[in-house]
């Protein structure tokens, strides 16, 4: 997704001229991969909110080696739960092994008028440019409190988030909106899809290879599925129904794991499928699931047929709902007023899941808005331009001037 051209465009960046470049260097330098503890990054970004004042939360983990983050600038008149705005980004990045990386993915380098490290793009620099407003927005004073919620294992299904947004429900916090910093080029995202993930496992029959009449091969029927659900997704984009505001228009299903088999001369008696499906509004994950489940079921007899315990079975591996927020809702109104962008063009859906769904889910309105593109998360060599950079720090500026008292 290509963001449109800020109304006021932007003179060419320097890294000298973003203040908010040593705080997004230090983000960079804790190697907060999923697998691996977020503590030293979230113990580290505590410690500078607690000397400036800041009222700070620690929610880890059951293990106790992950924590979520929520941090309270109180209103001016002392408020701190009632109104007010949550700047929401997660922690955690990608893995980096096995990609061919020109940098130090841990330490984040200008080159030219691109800055690289892993979480240049996703999504730390969004977090770190809020950080870097503290100083300014403490000494400003705000009409409403302000919120920093910093999660971890978003990459791996946004788990920490939730019980985040269960705690802050429980304490009584009822912000006004929220901003979720997701790469999106600094468009005001308001709407994004939904997906349900599943792992298919389809138990076959051994039997020696020369002999393939008596097994039932579980990876050849595993083929069959995911050749279904590839024809399932190419109806989506042929008839949708669609929605052109979106990055893909259609519903997608995907293939992303397929797994079976031990050795050649081994008729496969196991193999597991991951797949999911992305979907607007306009379709239903559950029907479409069950159109899939239908043609699985239908292969089950002629299995059986051969070895009574052979079949097929599904789980449901994750859910992420989508969401949508009104363009004309007040949380939009502000970023399109911060972004500087057109309402009229710039309002922007996309396919890509966020923590916003979540927020969204418990009746706080929530907007998509971030420096960089989703193109490059996840890559070696992930990349943000200066200029991104720039339009964060300005928009985080502006919403300054909006939401403090002087």
């Amino acid at each position: 997704m290509n963001a449109p051209i800020p109304n006021a465009a932007l003179q060419p960046v320097m890294a000298a001229d973003l203040a908010a470049l040593p705080l997004i260097e230090k983000w960079i330098s804790f190697a907060s991969v999923s697998r691996d503890s977020n503590l030293p990054l979230i113990d580290w970004t505590r410690a500078q909110l607690e000397a400036q004042g800041v009222q700070c939360e620690v929610i880890h983990d059951e293990t106790g080696k992950k924590a979520n983050l929520w941090a309270t600038i109180p209103a001016a008149n002392g408020e701190t739960k009632i109104g007010g705005l949550v700047l929401s980004g997660h922690t955690d990045v990608v893995p980096v092994d096995g990609q061919p990386w020109n940098t130090d993915p841990f330490v984040a380098q200008v080159i030219g008028d691109k800055l690289y490290g892993r979480g240049v793009t996703d999504m730390k620099a969004f977090s770190a440019t809020a950080l870097m407003m503290v100083p300014e927005l403490i000494k400003r004073k705000l009409k409403h409190p302000l919120h920093f919620a910093f999660s971890y294992d978003e990459e791996i299904g946004c788990i920490g988030v939730r019980t985040m947004i269960a705690w802050t429900v429980d304490q009584g916090y009822k912000p006004a909106g929220c901003i979720v910093g997701e790469p999106t080029g600094m468009q005001v995202v308001i709407a994004h899809k939904g997906k349900h993930g599943y792992r298919t496992s389809v138990r076959g029959f051994e039997a020696h290879s020369s002999l393939t009449p008596q097994g039932v091969n579980a990876v050849e029927i595993a083929c069959r599925f995911v050749a279904n659900l590839r024809a399932m997704h190419e109806r989506l984009a042929k008839e949708g129904p669609f929605d052109p505001v979106f990055d893909v228009p259609h519903t997608t299903i995907h293939t992303g794991v397929i797994a079976g088999g031990t050795a050649l001369n081994i008729i496969p008696r196991d193999c597991e499928i991951a797949w999911e499906i992305r979907h607007h509004h306009l379709n239903s994950p559950v029907t479409l699931f069950n159109e899939a489940k239908e043609f699985a079921d239908a292969m089950i007899p002629a299995m059986q047929a051969v070895a009574a315990d052979t079949g097929i079975t599904h789980t449901q591996t994750s859910v992420l709902p989508g969401f949508s927020t009104d363009a004309d809702s007040d949380i939009a109104r502000l970023c399109f007023k911060c972004a500087d962008v057109d309402p009229s063009t710039g309002a922007g859906k996309v396919s890509f899941g966020t923590e916003a769904a979540l927020f969204h889910q418990v009746g706080v309105p929530t907007i998509v808005c971030g420096p960089g593109h989703i193109a490059q998360a996840h890559q070696p060599n992930e990349w943000v331009t200066l200029e991104q950079l720039a339009w964060c720090e300005r928009f985080m500026r502006r919403l300054g001037d909006e939401i403090c008292v002087n």
